[in-house]
């Protein structure tokens, strides 16, 4: 053993001889002295990784001097004592070794914390994350073990506060079926990614959507929070939150006051991050939503909201897609068959063939912009993004009249 340590560590001749013989013939006094001096050759303190008494293994892992191949050893070490000063003194190492420049130092490292990452005694797990959670350079494969423990005591504060575990890791971990727990703690991370945050979303957990929603370190694109807010329907909670996010476009505000409380309606109305003429704006929307649902409206039909719209003037663009951000699809079915001058069920043909052209057909017919053919594909028709027919120029419409006017002729209706 002794010539094989010399090889690998190059022993000083006369300091090895004496601590040759303290190791071999001390006692455990004496051997737990040469464990603990930080003086001790690293030679010396790997034959003592190995040591009978426990109390000298310890001093051999918490010492500055050991020798991190000595690790691969005590993460084996049957004392749950010396295997939890192993965990903390590697930790306390990682920071210095980089994977690049001590790539064989660091290997023995991440080996030995992977093994104490599936611990049997929980305490040494539980101690592992929490060293861990803060760590921005913690071996990926080590937390990762650690963000699926099953105890919560290890993977939360991993799943909750750990920047070194990926986004894969975190796919991985929602598609899983987690607890409701861990769906919150992934969503509460400080940084969450628009993919990870849509994994959360997709959970349908209703605690860990109002914790994404409230995280300011989550990251929302329109398209997640255009589902967020078709969730939020049938989440109340949610709205209020909603309402406040920097993210929120026009757009998807006036999709929201289609059915939030006068509450809500509010803190959409005093948002002092819109500029003014977004604020006009929303502040029209609330408007035309009280309006559109007055109260005393209940026993309105959509017949005679459409009359009462008619009477007054007010059958615009902008209420047929208010209309449909609310989902009130009876009423842009009538509103559309009004202008147009199609019978309702004709109408209804057109918006539900599963096809673009049919409903720019029917927009162009009711004399309406193009912005409302494009947003009776989304809202509606519910068409794939790949099979909408955008505005030419920004607001001409994409089609020929001669095409249109087979598309009409072919549902029927009259151009005479």
């Amino acid at each position: 053993m002794f010539g094989l340590l010399r090889k690998i560590f190059g022993l000083d001749k006369k300091l090895y001889e004496k601590q040759k013989t303290l190791l071999i013939n001390g006692t455990v006094e004496q051997r737990q002295q040469i464990a603990q001096d930080t003086s001790t050759h690293p030679e010396a303190l790997y034959y003592l990784a190995k040591d009978t008494d426990e109390n000298v293994r310890r001093a051999v892992a918490v010492n500055k001097s050991t020798p991190v191949q000595a690790s691969a050893l005590l993460a084996n070490d049957k004392s749950t004592d010396v295997r939890l000063a192993l965990a903390a003194r590697l930790v306390e190492l990682l920071p210095g070794l980089s994977e690049e420049k001590h790539s064989q130092l660091y290997a023995y490292a991440v080996q030995a914390l992977g093994v104490l990452a599936q611990d049997e005694v929980l305490k040494i797990r539980q101690a592992l994350a929490t060293a861990l959670k803060d760590h921005a350079k913690a071996p990926p494969k080590v937390v990762g073990k650690l963000a699926r423990d099953v105890e919560r005591e290890v993977s939360e504060p991993i799943l909750r506060f750990c920047v070194a575990l990926s986004d894969e890791d975190l796919l991985e971990i929602l598609a899983d079926h987690p607890e409701s727990w861990a769906i919150s703690a992934i969503a509460a991370r400080p940084k969450v990614s628009a993919r990870v945050g849509d994994a959360v979303v997709e959970t349908k957990d209703v605690p860990a959507g109002k914790v994404l929603i409230r995280n300011p370190g989550a990251v929302f694109t329109d398209v997640l929070l255009f589902k967020i807010i078709e969730r939020a329907r049938d989440y109340p909670d949610w709205h209020e939150d909603i309402a406040v996010r920097h993210e929120l476009s026009l757009d998807l505000a006036r999709k929201l006051a289609g059915f939030v409380s006068q509450k809500v309606l509010d803190v959409l109305e005093k948002r002092d991050d819109f500029d003014p003429a977004t604020r006009a704006e929303i502040a029209e929307i609330v408007r035309r939503r009280i309006d559109f649902n007055r109260p005393g409206s209940a026993a309105e039909t959509p017949e005679n909201k459409i009359e009462r719209y008619v009477k007054a003037g007010h059958l615009s663009p902008g209420v047929i897609t208010d209309a449909l951000a609310w989902q009130d699809h009876k009423f842009v079915q009538l509103a559309l068959a009004h202008l147009s001058q199609i019978h309702p069920i004709v109408v209804e043909k057109m918006l539900t063939s599963g096809s673009a052209k049919p409903i720019v057909a029917l927009c162009w017919k009711a004399k309406l912009p193009m912005r409302v053919a494009i947003e009776l594909q989304r809202s509606y028709a519910r068409l794939a993004p790949k099979d909408f027919m955008y505005a030419k120029g920004g607001t001409d419409y994409p089609m020929e009249p001669a095409e249109i006017k087979w598309q009409l002729e072919f549902y029927g209706v009259d151009l005479s």
